[in-house]
């Protein structure tokens, strides 16, 4: 707890710490349930940049995953099954009761990660994922170091390794607000994505299996444009996978977003080869957030990025499979600006 705080104690008895780094102009909470991004402050900027709560009970309550590490399978998984090598496996399900969800009901954002290193700009969290959990094969042993750096750049390293072959994809799932913290909606900020291609999803949320061009509808955010799409002015729930790549690859700009009010811009960053764009459409909390904020439906927009949904059931998706002897590393950088 050496230059940390004792954030609470969970209902377990569980003592979770909270760290204070900053740098580049930021700064930021760090909790260790979730790996949780608590809060994040620009200078020049009065607002939290996220979305999240002041007290432990309410991020144990909490079901919309704010600022959490999310995983073992971050998105969906169809019916929560998969195949590695012939060997068919059950994973929780815990969306619909049918799928899978980032991870399933105990997934990593539900459970007390342990500091390992830190320091003034930095802070790195480990967290240990037994064989079996969740119904996924092999022990995982996970890191995420948050490090703020210039300028005004928070970067997340998540990086894993396997005692069997085993799906690994993981996230970062803060909600993003530019302008006032959550106190309005974020439906007038800007976004350009750099995805020509999307996935259609069933009714369910499941990708249905095709890979989409974005020309023509309203996936298309390759000019920025404001998030609210449709013509009446009514808020379009976007809760879609872009697809940017075919595989992971080097740090590319993934997006580019600007509050509609604050001048505060946002760059993402990514090595993954899918961003998952949510804009919040179910958030409701029954407790007040940061600052005292009521959050509301679409108070917040996530930018997550990953491998695409239900790829362990579509051979031609980006693949997830982490072996022994490999090392899953997923690097992402938000970069902030006063305009």
């Amino acid at each position: 707890m050496k230059d940390g705080e004792v954030f609470g104690k969970t209902q377990a008895g569980e003592v979770i710490p909270r760290f204070t780094i900053r740098g580049g102009g930021l700064t930021a909470n760090i909790i260790g349930w979730g790996a949780v991004i608590q809060d994040l402050r620009l200078a020049g900027h009065d607002a939290p940049l996220v979305l999240g709560y002041g007290r432990l009970e309410d991020y144990e309550k909490d079901t919309t995953y704010f600022g959490a590490v999310v995983g073992r399978y971050a998105n969906r998984i169809r019916d929560g099954r998969f195949t590695l090598f012939g060997t068919r496996y059950q994973a929780d399900r815990n969306f619909l009761g049918r799928h899978l969800l980032h991870g399933g009901s105990d997934g990593f954002s539900r459970r007390p990660w342990s500091v390992s290193l830190h320091g003034r700009d930095f802070v790195t969290l480990t967290l240990h994922d037994p064989d079996g959990t969740m119904g996924f094969t092999g022990a995982l042993e996970v890191t995420c170091t948050y490090r703020l750096k210039i300028p005004g750049t928070l970067s997340v390293e998540l990086t894993a390794t396997t005692d069997q072959p085993t799906p690994c994809n993981l996230t970062q799932h803060s909600y993003f607000n530019l302008d006032n913290g959550g106190a309005g909606d974020i439906l007038g900020h800007r976004l350009m994505l750099n995805g020509s291609a999307y996935l259609p999803v069933d009714g369910d949320m499941i990708p249905t299996g095709v890979v989409a061009p974005v020309d023509g509808t309203p996936f298309d955010f390759r000019q920025a444009r404001p998030l609210r799409a449709d013509a009446s002015g009514e808020p379009f729930a976007y809760d879609s996978n872009f697809c940017l790549a075919a595989s992971r690859g080097t740090l590319k700009q993934a997006a580019w977003v600007q509050g509609a009010a604050s001048g505060v811009e946002m760059e993402v960053w990514t090595t993954e080869p899918g961003l998952q764009l949510y804009v919040g459409q179910h958030v409701s909390p029954l407790v007040p957030g940061l600052d005292g904020i009521a959050y509301k439906p679409f108070s917040g927009l996530c930018l997550e990025p990953q491998i695409w949904p239900d790829a362990p059931n579509r051979p031609y998706f980006p693949q997830a499979t982490l072996l022994p002897g490999e090392a899953y590393h997923h690097v992402t950088e938000y970069r902030f600006r006063m305009m």
